[in-house]
């Protein structure tokens, strides 16, 4: 697994950018940026599951391992979901997506938000992310800090 690591500071109190980053409406805008269309189904609460997926409904599935209100979130991917909403554990694509990890802190800083996201997947996403993850950001912080 390689580890690749996003920070990005918001003029914003650590409440508004958790409220912004997960909240339905706000979270399909600025992921839309980097990877159109994608929403999630499910609650953002420890040992609950989200269904990251595309509007082809296409995705992955991972597991909220642990959660911190307005300071951490650390989620495990289970399984690839395929376009007609069945979960896939054994295939090459599965296998090489499955134990990717997303971490989530967010840490009070002169009176905004340091928010660093910490991910573990295999070389063979990591241009993917390192593509979609710093214009993700751009969007979240300019969100958070409309007036």
């Amino acid at each position: 697994m390689k580890k690749l690591e996003f920070k990005i500071n918001i003029a914003a109190n650590p409440q508004k950018v958790w409220d912004t980053m997960l909240n339905l409406e706000t979270y399909q805008e600025w992921v839309g940026v980097s990877w159109p269309g994608s929403t999630y189904k499910g609650e953002w609460k420890q040992g609950q599951e989200l269904r990251f997926v595309s509007t082809e409904g296409g995705g992955t599935l991972a597991k909220v391992e642990e959660l911190q209100p307005q300071a951490y979130i650390f989620a495990k991917h289970i399984a690839v979901i395929n376009n007609d909403g069945t979960e896939d554990r054994s295939s090459e694509i599965a296998q090489g997506w499955i134990g990717t990890t997303e971490a989530y802190t967010f840490t009070e800083s002169n009176g905004g938000t340091e928010l660093k996201v910490e991910l573990h997947t295999s070389p063979e996403w990591e241009s993917m992310f390192n593509e979609g993850w710093p214009d993700a950001l751009a969007k979240l912080k300019e969100i958070c800090e409309r007036p």
